[in-house]
């Protein structure tokens, strides 16, 4: 089986619409029952190998392959940093930025800004009157003391483990 796994490793391409994350665990996947007498190190240098080799986009292969990584997982993160930067470099190139210096944009702006302000505080206000006011509930029994009204994170009640 060793035999077939291996030939399996070295025939295997990235597949259309096949992410990089899914080629390189199935990469690994391949490596570690054709070489499973291999000791880790060797393993994750030919697994980084057989990964690049399989990288359908020739720019991307030949790149990983420069940047040399000794184990998958460094060949994958370089690979995909790789790609994505390739991807923001098309998109760029298309868009023009447009510079708008009008009245009403200023003011949604200033309206926003007010807005973002006021549900800040809101929500302050919410997180330090809820963490300041225990919440009293005449039908809840503290697990620690046993009486009622309050929860046992907001027992008042020293234990000797505290004291200790």
């Amino acid at each position: 089986m060793t035999q077939l796994y291996r030939t399996e490793l070295k025939t295997r391409r990235q597949k259309p619409g096949e992410s990089l994350q899914e080629l390189a665990a199935d990469v690994e996947r391949l490596m570690s029952l054709a070489y499973a007498e291999c000791p880790l190190d060797v393993r994750e240098s030919l697994a980084a190998q057989y990964f690049v080799d399989a990288i359908r986009d020739e720019d991307t292969q030949h790149s990983t392959r420069l940047m040399d990584a000794k184990d998958p997982k460094s060949s994958l993160a370089y690979s995909m940093k790789y790609e994505a930067a390739r991807t923001v470099s098309k998109t760029s190139r298309n868009v023009r930025s447009m510079g708008t210096e009008d009245h009403t944009s200023r003011e949604r702006d200033d309206k926003f800004e007010f807005f973002f302000n006021r549900l800040e505080k809101l929500l302050n206000n919410s997180v330090s009157g809820r963490k300041n006011t225990p919440r009293r509930n005449p039908n809840v029994t503290c697990w620690k003391c046993n009486k009622k009204g309050h929860m046992q994170r907001e027992c008042q009640a020293i234990t000797s483990n505290q004291e200790n």
